[in-house]
């Protein structure tokens, strides 16, 4: 078979796969969906304000949460059918660290979209590390440049305090991975201990700050630094009380950020729902990067709104239209800052699971070696590529979008190795145990505190 032959034989297989789904009607037609106000929250208002959730049968009610503990115990309860959540919440959830209850997620929502910001102060001091090229600093900034401020604060008896945005969120576990890199350790868990703090040997103190409280909070001087997701790195420079460093696609290059999350009863009792939700949630997300991000003016108008996001239109807009502000004035081209549909962003990859549990491995809140098998079964449980590709199938076979959108039946859940982060450490997600054992900071798997 000659090669023209065989490609289109192989496209026939694969739109082949795509025929027949035919949805059914949703269970549950009236849901409450909670977020909180970041604009990663964006495929739930899109799919909301564009219409596809209704197209879908589907009259939904968005509303803002408190904090991201709050919007988890709400879906436990059942007080909301799903919500936006942090891509280590599901997982943090199932397996027990902090509150214990079985979630799931069918739809990865976004990669990247995240900053580390730290105040004025602590950016002048930081300048005078940094090599410049036409006035300018060489990104990426390193915390290696970090390391001799948090030097000089430990010699004058001051704790260099920064803020994250949850234990189990990706901000915190970027914000140690970019530490770490640096030479700084940022400090252990040990539940087992009953410390849950995460400050163990470090030499900074990490601490949770819900993400609208992070500008203010660093304007008050109470803590130095934060890694948070946008518009709150834009806030910082548009207030003139703080400098973003690091964006963290240049920590980790297309991470994933955030999820949509429900409880795995919820799954069980409402299947077609389910589905229909994620079928709202992908044409949201492919809405949101079509025609080179064509639609993201719109996007930010309707994320200013009060309701949803609720910052001034031009300080998410500076993010969210494909450029990024460190110091002010320093505003650089980052097209791939907000990815929602781009690189198969809403498939909920196993490798990305298991990258989060490698993270509470490294730093304590998995207080016992498990081996690679483990780390497998858990990224099974919690992530569902499954109910995803029957939701794919159900659009392609109705003619919303083409089967080429979509990963292949193939797909085996599990990305190339990873190698774009900024130490260089290589990732395999089919390697856990030995992907720990390439950091010099961190647990390694037969450590325990």
């Amino acid at each position: 078979m000659n090669k023209a032959k065989s490609l289109l034989l192989g496209l026939a297989v694969s739109l082949g796969a795509f025929q027949g789904a035919v949805a059914a009607e949703p269970e549950k037609d009236e849901l409450k969906f909670g977020f909180i106000k970041l604009t990663d929250m964006a495929p739930l208002a899109i799919a909301l304000e564009k219409g596809f959730f209704e197209e879908e049968g589907l009259f939904v009610e968005l509303e803002a949460q408190a904090n991201w503990k709050v919007l988890l115990d709400r879906v436990i309860t059942g007080e909301l059918d799903g919500a936006h959540m942090l891509a280590g919440q599901p997982l943090g959830a199932t397996i027990g660290f902090g509150t214990q209850s079985h979630i799931v997620t069918a739809f990865s929502m976004d990669l990247n979209g995240n900053g580390i910001t730290v105040s004025n102060a602590v950016w002048e001091e930081m300048k005078k590390n940094i090599p410049h090229e036409n006035g300018k600093p060489v990104h990426p900034i390193k915390a290696d440049y970090l390391k001799p401020v948090i030097e000089k604060y430990k010699d004058e008896g001051k704790p260099f305090n920064m803020g994250m945005v949850f234990p189990v969120s990706t901000h915190n576990y970027e914000l140690r991975y970019w530490l770490a890199a640096g030479g700084i350790n940022p400090g252990y868990y040990a539940p087992h201990k009953g410390d849950t703090s995460g400050q163990i040997d470090g030499d900074v103190l990490l601490s949770v700050t819900p993400p609208p409280q992070m500008p203010a909070t660093l304007e008050a001087g109470t803590i130095y630094g934060y890694c948070v997701g946008e518009p709150w790195n834009q806030q910082a420079v548009f207030k003139g009380i703080g400098v973003p460093v690091i964006t963290d696609y240049e920590i980790w290059k297309n991470n994933p950020e955030k999820v949509f999350g429900v409880s795995k009863d919820w799954a069980e009792k409402y299947p077609e729902t389910h589905i229909a939700v994620v079928k709202s949630l992908i044409r949201a997300a492919k809405w949101l990067d079509e025609n080179n991000n064509a639609n993201r003016p719109e996007a930010v108008k309707i994320l200013s709104k009060p309701y949803y996001v609720g910052a001034d239109y031009d300080v998410i807009a500076n993010s969210m239209t494909g450029t990024f502000e460190y110091e002010k004035g320093d505003k650089r081209e980052v097209p791939d800052f907000n990815v929602f549909f781009r690189y198969n962003a809403t498939y909920p990859y196993y490798s990305d699971a298991i990258w989060y549990l490698t993270q509470m491995r490294r730093w304590g809140q998995i207080a016992e070696h498990k081996p690679d098998s483990w780390y497998m079964d858990i990224a099974k449980k919690v992530y569902r590529p499954d109910i995803y590709m029957k939701a794919a199938k159900e659009l392609v076979a109705e003619g919303k979008m083409a089967a080429t959108d979509f990963p292949s039946d193939s797909e085996t859940g599990f990305k190339a190795p990873q190698k774009e982060f900024i130490d260089g450490v290589v990732y395999d997600g089919t390697k856990p145990t030995a992907y720990l054992e390439q950091f010099s900071i961190g647990l390694k798997a037969k450590d325990k505190l």
